[in-house]
């Protein structure tokens, strides 16, 4: 007798989506790229995508964005395709979305809570599951109305004059519902607080381990995560989907020469990041702000390159990180193995020239390793920015020559006469402290160049 298995997946749902080009559009975003990364978000919540297009947008309706024939449009398409889930690419009211969804006759989700939706399912840690909480209950207080409009007409009867009214159940409803989750926000602040303060544990405690930190940044998809897997050998998840890392990681990189440094892989970044995510995950990204070199990982086989790497830098300015913010910032320019060869060229070539101004550039692939040595090079050269210091060591030292590998940077080994072995190496402030304290006999000066 076969047993029968039950399949406990929701159903697949079919999902239009749209994405609505307004005059005043930034010139820079190609719309084709803009409704493929739209389709990307609803595929990334298990949508059926059966129709994808743009959808111009002369002038907003107030009520429902899009002008008249457009909604008569498409729930005519709704009705025939048996349309469970309309993404609208924009930012909806609350009114709108009502309005929309009773015309189209299916679940409405605009951009914001599209991208709120995929942050709660892909949120592992307890930081990261709180943060996305706080941020859904930010983006709903302001639709409780949607809810409960049904009420809206109703009146209690009596009271005395103008201010003796008493509210109907609709609005006794909506301050109800206002109370609560002001309550449960006011709990999920509390609980951040504490698991933020054991993270600002932990990084202090890095830092009493004299080891420089590098943190990648980058829109979403970009690769950062396959490129943090490459330098670190961790197996952090890394797929082909928008957002495929939400809670950071953090893992030693062993540096040419030796040199150890801590690397954390972060967040991904998109235009119109809802603010409410910003300031829910302005913990997480303090990572970003408190690193020594921050790499900015590129998807430079993509449309919108340029256009995306200014969403990066707008994040960044936003959270009080980057080059403005006195940071080192290096770009590796990633997924050159997509590339024809003639655009390689082309791409180096811009390298090259990038290199002789602030932000150094580095071509590379994450996926098949290409240019990542010389990606690691020059963080090895950044971190390690500090003139050399020179020590020479008996035989009887090999303590103190193996604490320079573990925390500094060898740049020059010699052998010299009686076993004795002369070493220029790199050390930032914490280290040299740290040496001396540990091994007072040992003399380090001023390397000859």
């Amino acid at each position: 007798m076969s047993k029968r298995t039950i399949d406990h997946r929701p159903p697949v749902q079919a999902a239009l989506v749209f994405h609505p080009v307004r005059p005043d559009a930034d010139g820079a975003r190609d719309p084709a790229a803009r409704l493929a990364e739209a389709r990307g978000l609803a595929e990334a919540l298990d949508l059926k995508v059966v129709a994808a297009e743009t959808a111009p947008l002369r002038a907003p309706a107030p009520a429902t964005l899009f002008g008249r024939g457009k909604v008569s449009e498409i729930a005519a398409v709704c009705s025939e395709r048996a349309i469970d889930v309309v993404v609208v690419d924009d930012a909806l009211s609350p009114v709108q979305q009502r309005n929309l969804e009773r015309a189209w006759a299916a679940k409405v989700v605009d951009r914001t809570g599209l991208i709120l939706e995929i942050f709660a399912r892909r949120a592992r840690t307890r930081e990261g599951r709180l943060q996305v909480e706080l941020a859904r209950l930010a983006y709903e207080r302001s639709r409780l109305v949607k809810t409960w409009t049904h009420l809206e007409r109703q009146r209690g009867r009596g009271g005395r004059g103008a201010l003796g009214a008493m509210s109907g159940p609709g609005e006794t409803q909506i301050e109800s519902d206002r109370r609560l989750l002001a309550t449960r926000i006011a709990r999920l602040k509390r609980e951040l607080a504490e698991v933020r303060r054991t993270r600002r544990l932990q990084r202090d405690a890095r830092r009493r381990v004299p080891h420089p930190t590098i943190a990648l940044v980058g829109y979403t998809n970009a690769g950062k995560s396959t490129l943090f897997n490459r330098l670190t050998e961790a197996k952090v998840g890394a797929g082909s989907r928008l957002f495929e890392t939400l809670d950071p990681t953090v893992r030693a990189v062993r540096l040419p020469d030796g040199r150890p440094a801590m690397l954390s892989d972060t967040v991904g970044f998109i235009s119109d990041l809802p603010h409410e995510l910003v300031e829910a995950f302005r913990a997480t990204l303090e990572a970003v702000r408190e690193a020594d070199i921050v790499v900015h990982v590129r998807d430079v086989a993509g449309p919108d390159a340029d256009a995306q790497a200014e969403d990066v830098r707008r994040v960044l300015a936003e959270i009080e990180a980057g080059p403005e913010a006195g940071q080192v910032m290096i770009e590796a320019w990633n997924k050159i193995d997509l590339l024809a060869a003639d655009e390689r060229q082309r791409l180096s070539a811009r390298a090259r020239r990038a290199g002789r101004g602030e932000t150094p550039a580095y071509p590379i692939s994450a996926a098949s390793g290409e240019g990542t040595g010389a990606l690691l090079a020059a963080l090895a050269d950044r971190v390690d920015a500090s003139a050399p210091m020179e020590a020479v060591l008996d035989a009887a030292e090999g303590e103190a020559l193996a604490w320079l590998y573990r925390h500094g940077r060898i740049v020059r080994r010699r052998q010299g006469a009686e076993g004795q072995v002369r070493v220029a190496v790199k050390l930032d402030g914490a280290a040299l402290g740290r040496f001396e304290r540990l091994f007072p006999e040992t003399l380090l000066k001023a390397a000859a160049q």
